[in-house]
């Protein structure tokens, strides 16, 4: 382990506000300090102005949005399938469950290829997998067809769930990730609850087939649009970038031999004009547009970076988040599952189209659940401030006792209130309102833990994380509807109100024990973070 002044260097325990105002190093906001900080080089992403920036998020968030609505759509068409196609529910079932599992694999396969040939190769060619998969999806007259659409769909729309957050670390500070990965997360989230609502008018309309050409034509759009306006943010960084900055603050709080603390240090990076080398020449607009890129790349076997994450499978922080993640499928899935059934029944008696637009109450609640990004990021800050400018991860746990309490109250609202006969706002106003802010903030809280945990392997740690949500997704879905035919709504309601409240709630061991994990792990990452650990195949 390193040490510097005396100080242990546990991973992520870092300098993130300049309390004294003396630091001579990049900072924004007056005393908020540039996590990573930006090289020299003028194609640096993070040295990207505000708009182009918030331009890239906006093409990525659509992106993820409509990716999301391609692998959770297909809810109300289920009934018209199993006559059509003459098959049961339990065999349609089976294909979400390949879903979930191709999210998965296209988690471990497409992120050692954006690695390698940049992520603009990846968000494209997925674009093109889904329109094929959606003109499969249109054509489809047998359940085995449509296995193989759920397969194609599931693997292309594997980006929505890691790439994306890899590219926000790309383009933006530590101080800000937890507000744009809230973004990503309500993506998802609206994507699968707006799906189900706008598909069942559809299929009333003009057909469950036009639900399929309807996305081929938005992702044939949204593939020009790719083409001509969407930037790879691919940027190899230095080894050990953080430990650098960490050093050198260390050693100007023990000298204070700072610099003068005013000027260009106190504004934005995209003002830092002074500390860009002039003699690195700016990529062209072509040079930015091509197919791929490998000037950035990471230099390392593609092979090596595929089976890198499960190096970090020892690290409880990634492990915890990983699984409070992948809980959140858990309840996404009996929604899925259970809405037809309690609302087209006594005493709801809901048509399709109307049990499709109970989802906009989970929606509701996820926009609800974005707004904790900016607040996670200014409580975060905060506390910094109050811990004499230095940063601990577990700061941004403080608020998973929100999500803790609306996800319980959420299943018990939905399912016992459906059991009870109650009005119809306790189920879809309360009970999904309540669970679509808790899945979309708990993710957000989670993931922005890890990666402040471990930057130096973010990539790695975001992939067997959400190899594991997607792990844990594919076995609830399975799992569902044996369990409620077996147990029935009430039973199986009070048993995962049970597992919300013990897997939500142990941010309470990671509040009280994450800096002793993070420490325990700081040798083995030291280790697995080296550039060239765990490569077999050398160039």
């Amino acid at each position: 382990m390193s040490k510097v002044s005396g100080t242990d260097f546990v991973p992520g325990t870092v300098h993130l506000v300049d309390i004294d105002g003396d630091l001579d190093v990049k900072k924004s906001m007056g005393s908020v300090i540039l996590r990573p900080a930006p090289s020299s080089n003028p194609n640096d992403p993070l040295r990207w102005s505000k708009f182009k920036k918030l331009k890239q998020f906006f093409l990525l968030f659509w992106l993820a949005t409509f990716l999301a609505i391609t692998v959770n759509w297909s809810g109300p068409a289920w009934t018209l399938w199993t006559i059509e196609w003459n098959c049961t529910f339990d065999q349609l079932n089976i294909s979400s469950a390949l879903c979930f599992l191709f999210l998965g694999v296209g988690c471990l396969f497409l992120q050692p290829t954006a690695m390698k040939l940049g992520r603009r190769f990846v968000y494209l060619s997925c674009t093109v997998i889904m329109i094929v998969a959606n003109i499969v999806g249109a054509t489809c007259d047998n359940v085995q067809t449509y296995y193989v659409v759920n397969i194609l769909a599931g693997f292309a729309a594997a980006p929505c769930d890691s790439l994306v957050e890899i590219s926000t670390t790309d383009v933006f500070f530590q101080h800000e990730r937890a507000t744009y990965l809230s973004c990503f997360i309500l993506a998802l989230y609206v994507g699968s609850d707006v799906g189900p609502a706008i598909s069942g008018f559809i299929i009333d309309t003009i057909g469950w087939r036009w639900c399929f050409w309807l996305q081929a034509i938005m992702f044939g759009c949204i593939l020009v649009v790719e083409v001509f306006y969407m930037e790879d943010t691919t940027f190899r960084r230095d080894a050990g970038n953080d430990d650098s900055l960490e050093n050198e603050i260390l050693d100007q709080i023990k000298s204070r031999e700072s610099k003068d603390p005013t000027g260009v240090h106190h504004h934005e990076v995209e003002s830092d004009l002074q500390s860009i080398d002039e003699t690195i020449p700016i990529r062209t607009y072509k040079e930015r547009m091509t197919l791929y890129t490998t000037v950035y790349n990471d230099t390392r076997s593609w092979l090596c970076i595929f089976y890198r994450p499960f190096f970090m499978i020892s690290f409880p922080a990634v492990i915890w988040g990983g699984v409070v993640y992948g809980a959140q499928m858990m309840w996404l899935s009996l929604l899925a599952t259970t809405q037809s059934e309690i609302y087209s029944v006594s005493p709801y008696y809901f048509s399709a189209s109307i049990t499709g637009l109970t989802n906009f109450s989970p929606m509701v609640g996820s926009i609800l659940g974005m707004m904790m990004g900016p607040v996670v990021d200014k409580v975060t800050i905060y506390l910094t401030k109050r811990n004499g400018g230095i940063m601990e991860p577990e700061f941004r746990l403080y608020m998973m006792v929100l999500p803790l309490i609306t996800n319980a109250a959420g299943l018990v609202a939905y399912g016992i209130g459906s059991v009870s006969s109650s009005p119809w706002p306790v189920s879809v106003i309360v009970g999904q309102g309540f669970l679509g802010f808790a899945m979309s903030s708990s993710g957000t809280i989670c993931l922005t833990y890890v990666i402040d945990c471990y930057h130096d392997m973010a990539s790695e740690g975001l992939v067997l994380m959400l190899f594991m949500r997607n792990v844990i997704g594919m076995a609830f879905t399975f799992a569902i509807q044996p369990w409620l035919t077996r147990d029935g709504l009430k039973v199986t309601t009070w048993i995962m109100f049970a597992l919300s409240v013990v897997i939500n709630g142990s941010f309470l061991l990671m509040v009280l024990c994450g800096k002793s994990f993070r420490r325990w792990t700081a040798n083995s990452y030291h280790k697995y973070s080296k550039p060239d650990f765990g490569e077999l195949f050398k160039r």
